[in-house]
Parts: structure tokens; C-alpha cells; sequence
């Protein structure tokens, strides 16, 4: 399964990528100064919305394109996505980074990474048919 080392080197191998912490010095990864993965732990109102349903482990968040794609990804796999009321109305998920393929998260973090970049440098990268990083 996936883990933060896997997390790094995918998001970096994308375009004018960046890491740097959150306001709370977790680790982001950001193009452009526009966060798309982050680490995000469970916060004291997550846990209480989850109960006993809240994951432990590593969960990254991670930038989708819309609230549609968002419903899509928690529906299809709901033992790897997530979501908390905190995140009610944004395009997000929060992701169990220990139940993910390595695979599965390169498409995740490149599909973040292109909901964020400006059109121009996104159209650069598929111009030059690299959809997904190298492994």
C-alpha cells in the first residue's frame, strides 16, 4: 500500500510542484502556490462526527475536480475514501493512504495536481503525453 514517501515523489514528479507545510507544518504539495494533497490528520470534531467509524492511520487530503467527481470516488471505494462535515461543500476527500495502491494514488495525486494547475501548464503536460508520472 501507499505511503508518504510514495505521496512525495509522485507529487514532485509533476510540474513546477512545491512542497511546503500547512499552517499547522504538515506536510502540502502545492503548483503554482495552489495546495492539491495535503496530510491530514483527524481533528477532535472529525472524530466525534465519524465515531467509531473514524479511520486510524495516515489520511491525505486530496483535491478533486467538483462535488461530482468528489461522490463518485466516495461511492466507489468507501473503505479508501472518506469524507468529514468539514468538507461538506468543498472538492475534496480525505484518502486512507494504508488501503491505497500506489497505482491508484498516482492517479489520484495527478488528477489533483491538474484540478489545480492553471489550463496553460496542464495543456503543457498532456501536450507532452505524460498523464501520470513516472513510478
Amino acid at each position: 500500500m501507499a505511503t508518504w514517501d510514495d505521496v512525495r515523489r509522485i507529487a514532485l514528479a509533476l510540474p513546477e510542484t512545491t512542497e511546503r507545510g500547512t499552517y499547522d507544518d504538515l506536510p502540502a504539495w502545492r503548483v503554482r502556490d495552489k495546495p492539491f494533497v495535503w496530510e491530514r490528520p483527524l481533528r477532535r470534531p472529525d472524530l466525534d462526527a465519524l465515531g467509531d467509524a473514524a479511520p486510524t492511520g495516515p489520511i491525505l487530503g486530496v483535491r478533486v475536480p467538483d462535488l461530482g467527481a468528489k461522490e463518485a470516488l466516495l461511492a466507489d471505494d468507501p473503505e479508501v475514501f472518506f469524507t468529514t462535515p468539514h468538507f461538506d461543500g468543498y472538492p475534496a476527500v480525505l484518502v486512507r493512504l494504508d488501503r491505497i495502491s500506489v497505482d491508484e494514488l498516482t492517479e489520484l495525486v495527478t488528477e489533483a495536481w491538474y484540478a489545480r494547475a492553471p489550463k496553460r501548464l496542464a495543456a503543457e503536460l498532456r501536450a507532452q503525453g505524460a498523464e501520470r508520472p513516472r513510478r
